[in-house]
């Protein structure tokens, strides 16, 4: 009987142990999910970031005589500054796309808020990192940017990596384009990757069956067997969506020679600068290093609150989007001389 019970108790503490982590970890979850708050709009002024960190670097290299020199001289200038009335500003957005280009909600309410302020001596700089992705989402986020044109605000865009498919969908709206040296533009092209299960379905016995309405409602499948119609219809649909595509570059780059660029090949930036892919060879730093003394630069970024069941469905997608990125990585690194 003694044993019973001993057995029993060890038991019960390890249940109420397990129970008692599960209750733990829901509590902590719910906490971090209230602390998250609400969807906010952040607003970095980047000169005064600059400052701070040449006054770290001031502070740890100068003697005192220097740095009291250097500190009257940064005065000096501030005040000269503030005397200036209307000076332009620099509006700074980052976007980092994935497959599904799911950063475009976070941009069109940046866009929105940023709007309602810019005016024609403003401009609107974006830092864009983005190997392309599905069709009708990236579209969505060149979308977003024309909104910036359409109403006569400058826009440049910097590719500091990859500005490729329907990454250079979004950059080509812009009006001058900066591109890293090893930046990757272009694959103005239309893919579709589907596997085909047919066969190994057969050699278990088993049938699929498809049942559509209208002529070409399924045409390439994954678990039906593939005809030459099949194939030679989705084929068109492509063509169809790469013909839309160019006219899109097109329209904002119509001195480009779409028959050399518009292959679905990428180039690096020197390279795409040659070919008017690109306008200028300068990193995003760079760029808004040579702006910092004439204008007020300001980082924009839209922050969207996200239930805790999202956040691990994202961390999930963001693993499956890091993989299929590796592989994008290995086919443009298999082309570097060893």
């Amino acid at each position: 009987m003694a044993e019973f019970l001993a057995d029993y108790g060890l038991f019960l503490l390890k249940a109420i142990t397990i129970v008692a982590a599960i209750v733990v970890v829901i509590g902590t979850a719910a906490a971090a999910n209230k602390r998250q708050g609400a969807d906010e709009l952040v607003i970095e002024n980047l000169n005064k970031k600059y400052r701070h960190l040449a006054d770290m670097l001031n502070r740890a290299v100068l003697g005192k005589a220097e740095l009291k020199t250097a500190h009257k001289e940064r005065k000096k200038q501030e005040k000269e500054a503030e005397g200036r009335e209307g000076k332009p500003r620099s509006f700074v957005l980052d976007f980092k796309g994935d497959l599904k280009a799911s950063g475009v909600d976070a941009l069109r309410q940046e866009i929105t808020a940023l709007l309602e302020i810019a005016n024609e001596n403003d401009e609107v700089i974006v830092r864009l990192d983005n190997h392309g992705g599905v069709v009708h989402e990236h579209g969505l986020a060149a979308s977003q940017l024309v909104r910036i044109r359409d109403r006569g605000i400058p826009l440049k865009v910097c590719v500091d990596k990859v500005a490729a498919s329907g990454g250079y969908l979004m950059a080509c709206v812009a009006d001058r384009i900066y591109a890293a040296p090893f930046a990757i533009l272009g694959s103005i092209g239309v893919l579709a990757q589907i596997p085909n299960f047919n066969r190994l379905l057969d050699s278990h016995g088993v049938d699929f069956e498809q049942i559509t309405a209208g002529e070409y409602k399924r045409t390439v499948t994954m678990f039906g067997k593939n005809t030459d119609e099949d194939r030679a219809k989705l084929r068109e649909e492509l063509e169809d969506v790469h013909l839309l595509f160019k006219d899109a570059v097109s329209t904002y780059r119509s001195d480009l020679d779409l028959d050399k660029v518009a292959t679905g090949e990428h180039w690096y930036g020197t390279r795409a600068l040659e070919l008017g892919l690109a306008d200028e060879i300068k990193t995003s730093d760079e760029l808004l290093s040579s702006i910092a003394a004439d204008r007020d630069i300001y980082q924009v970024t839209f922050k969207i609150k996200q239930p805790l069941q999202k956040r691990l469905m994202h961390s999930v997608d963001g693993a499956l989007e890091r993989l299929a990125s590796s592989r994008w990585r290995e086919q443009f690194e298999s082309r570097l001389p060893r």
